[in-house]
């Protein structure tokens, strides 16, 4: 049970949530928003950081899934620029998630309520932050940012999208 405990401690606050159907829409659990921004660029505003990009400096947007290490699902939305920056935002699921009806997954839960209370009474965010284990995924000039609802991220990817196909410039927020 502690192995499992301290395997969720990164996703501890992340439930498998659903995109409401309205992106812009807010829940108890986010608060997401997408709004014109300035005519060139496209923004994202996040916990943990905010990333700004020229519309025309975008070569590339792209969204995907991965299994890291057996043990979480990784989805993805990378904002690759000319230059120097890729932008990285990710949403992370346990593959507990991915099946129903598993004990291992009530395990989970109670793991992540165990964590939820300790983070909460010590008044740290750690729990919330961007998982990295140096050197392995630590990329030079890769921009990391962990969104804490799967929603979140399928409304940035629209926004980022819908940005660079029309021109025209978006300003996207969770918090």
């Amino acid at each position: 049970m502690a192995g499992l405990l301290a395997g969720s401690l990164p996703l501890h606050a992340q439930k498998n949530q659903k995109a409401p159907a309205d992106p812009t829409a807010e829940t108890d659990d986010e608060k997401t928003g997408d709004s014109p921004g300035s005519p060139r660029f496209w923004q994202a505003s996040v916990d943990g950081g905010s990333f700004m990009v020229a519309l025309d400096r975008i070569v590339s947007v792209s969204r995907h899934k991965y299994l890291l290490d057996g043990a979480v699902i990784v989805d993805e939305v990378t904002v690759d620029t000319v230059g120097q920056a890729l932008a990285r935002f990710y949403y992370i699921s346990p593959v507990t998630d991915a099946t129903s009806g598993n004990s291992v997954a009530g395990m989970v839960d109670r793991g992540r309520e165990l964590i939820d209370k300790a983070a909460s009474r010590a008044g740290t965010d750690v729990q919330n932050m961007v998982v990295k284990k140096y050197p392995e995924t630590t990329h030079a000039k890769a921009l990391e940012y962990r969104l804490m609802a799967e929603g979140q991220l399928s409304a940035l990817y629209s926004s980022v999208r819908n940005a660079w196909e029309t021109g025209r410039g978006r300003k996207f927020t969770a918090k």
